[in-house]
């Protein structure tokens, strides 16, 4: 299903309409500077997938801005559940929800008391064509030069343009972040490596998001009975990985198959999906059908 993006159903501070209708004012902080925080959550078959992990991180970014949470977890869920109602022909749909800190005179210091502006909208999932999970995602690597708190899902995200634009100019789907010589992660999704079998991850940290499919993917290893281990990964890791991976809401898990120009991996699997990817999609295409609320 295709629509017009101004005619998707949206939420804005206790009105539902039209997205295209939305309007806040030019000084909410989230225009001004950015104050605030968001969270894209998928919905497969109508269903809410993993939207705990959602909402608990959700409460940590908040935190992290001092801004208190403006619903209970039933009230956030059932106004999900409301706004997927509303696109009642399309089964896989996105959730977007944005909390900034409100509407003040603009001034560096965080105003008190201030009525959180909450936006929540839905659209059709934009999920990898199979073509794409046939031949596999090309990477480039850059330098990551965003700001250091990488762990809060903060709506400033002109570092993380910058960054996908690397990828962009260069024909690229995605760039992989190198700081101080390791992998952060990517300008949208999680990164992990294969190694000897094993699949490797950076661990949480104040560098990078800890994204939900980290967990999920450590529970399906589990499944599995793949080894699966977080731990720093060299940029020197990278070429010579077996396979090389991408997380996130809309590329669930995703093969990398070249980096820098370069096929990724070894022998006849050698720019080529390898066998740890596709045992995860499997498992996580069983997750979905499991896991949502």
């Amino acid at each position: 299903m295709t629509m017009p993006w101004t005619d998707l159903p949206c939420y804005l501070n206790g009105h539902l309409g039209r997205l295209g209708d939305a309007r806040v004012p030019v000084m909410d902080r989230g225009f001004l500077f950015g104050d605030g925080v968001y969270e894209a959550i998928p919905v497969y078959g109508r269903r809410l997938f993993r939207v705990d992990d959602h909402l608990d991180r959700l409460g940590r970014s908040l935190k992290a801005l001092r801004i208190e949470d403006p619903y209970e977890r039933e009230a956030w869920l059932d106004l999900f559940r409301s706004l997927v109602a509303h696109l009642p022909e399309v089964e896989d749909q996105a959730i977007y929800l944005q909390v900034t800190r409100g509407v003040a005179p603009r001034g560096h210091a965080m105003p008190r008391d201030l009525e959180p502006t909450v936006l929540v909208y839905t659209q059709p999932m934009q999920a990898l064509t199979p073509e794409q999970r046939h031949q596999g995602l090309s990477c480039v690597t850059a330098r990551d030069f965003r700001w250091q708190r990488g762990d809060i899902k903060s709506i400033s995200l002109l570092g993380n343009v910058l960054a996908r634009q690397v990828a962009v100019d260069q024909g690229a789907d995605e760039t992989l972040l190198i700081r101080d010589g390791y992998l952060t992660e990517g300008s949208s999704s999680n990164v992990w490596i294969v190694r000897d079998g094993a699949l490797l991850t950076p661990p949480p940290g104040e560098a990078l998001l800890e994204g939900v499919r980290v967990r999920l993917l450590q529970e399906l290893c589990e499944e599995l009975g793949v080894a699966c281990n977080l731990r720093p990964i060299a940029e020197t890791e990278l070429p010579t990985a077996d396979e090389i991976l991408l997380t996130s809401a809309s590329k669930e898990v995703a093969p990398v198959t070249r980096l820098d120009r370069e096929p990724v991996g070894h022998g006849a699997l050698r720019g080529k999906p390898g066998p740890v990817y596709a045992k995860l999609h499997e498992a996580y295409q069983r997750a979905k059908r499991l896991q949502s609320l």
